[in-house]
């Protein structure tokens, strides 16, 4: 499996169908792992707070969820992943499943019969922890407690991040754990139709933030004009030291023939020019 390093995070280089594969080859009892879709806000979390960054590295997959980040990187001539977002895996997943078992935490109760709807063939099992779970330590264990117990062959957290991926970390230590969790943010509210994903063509361009501030911009103001354009900035400070890096490691000139580095006394002029022995070099 290849993978790229960019923002300081080891991202694999998947595509949609290569997540959906490797998730269902996976068998359902499997010690408990997790898969991450770290963005532009993570990334920026990160740097924030950057003892998060055990919580990512623990990870099984880690999938670059930014097109917009993916497009600018390439802009500055850096190798980028593929975009595996949390929405795309998970309507691909449930799209495959067939009779199995499925754990959901987070998503609001009402939007759950339009999930079911959606997914008619697909057994979903809920669990609606508390608000403000960061500070709830009872709520916190039973949502945890929940995945165990539930034994399902995936479980998508919806509790958007931080939270979602501590929780997954929470439950990966759990002796008793098994599955795969899915932490997909408000994935799942685009498949139960509680919010509107951006148009094909904004997500192509890397637009899809704006279809998201423009519609919540109270929410999420601050976090897509405050928070995260530092991460632009990072990538430019990522490529200048790639190319500070190839210039270390560019090739110097052949040495001097030992004629000309012996000891002297030595001519006024070299019997040959040093530029003729370089070319000839």
């Amino acid at each position: 499996m290849q993978t790229v390093d960019l923002l300081g995070l080891t991202f694999d280089d998947l595509d949609v169908d290569d997540v959906v594969d490797a998730l269902l080859e996976r068998h359902p009892q499997s010690r408990f792992a997790y898969i991450v879709t770290p963005n532009a806000d993570h990334l920026a979390r990160l740097k924030r707070q950057p003892r998060l960054r055990m919580v990512y590295d623990a990870a099984w997959l880690r999938l670059l969820d930014s097109q917009m980040l993916k497009n600018i990187a390439h802009g500055l001539g850096l190798h980028a992943p593929h975009v595996a977002t949390g929405a795309d895996i998970s309507s691909a997943l449930l799209a495959a499943l067939d009779e199995q078992d499925v754990a959901v935490i987070g998503l609001a109760e009402a939007y759950m019969p339009a999930l079911r709807a959606a997914y008619p063939r697909v057994n979903f099992i809920h669990h609606v922890p508390p608000q403000n779970l960061l500070h709830d330590e009872i709520g916190f264990f039973r949502a945890r407690e929940f995945a165990v117990r539930s034994a399902a062959a995936f479980t998508f957290i919806a509790l958007g991040s931080p939270l979602q991926e501590l929780l997954a970390y929470a439950i990966a230590q759990h002796p008793g754990s098994r599955g795969t969790g899915l932490c997909i943010g408000a994935a799942l509210e685009f498949r139960a139709g509680a919010a509107a994903r951006a148009p094909a063509w904004m997500r192509r361009a890397g637009l899809e933030w704006l279809h998201r501030l423009t519609h919540s911009p109270r929410r999420l103001g601050r976090r897509y004009l405050l928070d995260d354009p530092p991460v632009l900035f990072d990538l430019l400070v990522e490529r200048f030291s790639q190319t500070a890096r190839r210039f270390a490691r560019a090739p110097r000139l052949p040495a001097l023939p030992d004629a000309i580095l012996a000891p002297g006394p030595y001519p006024r002029q070299p019997p040959v020019p040093l530029r003729e022995i370089r070319d000839a070099g």
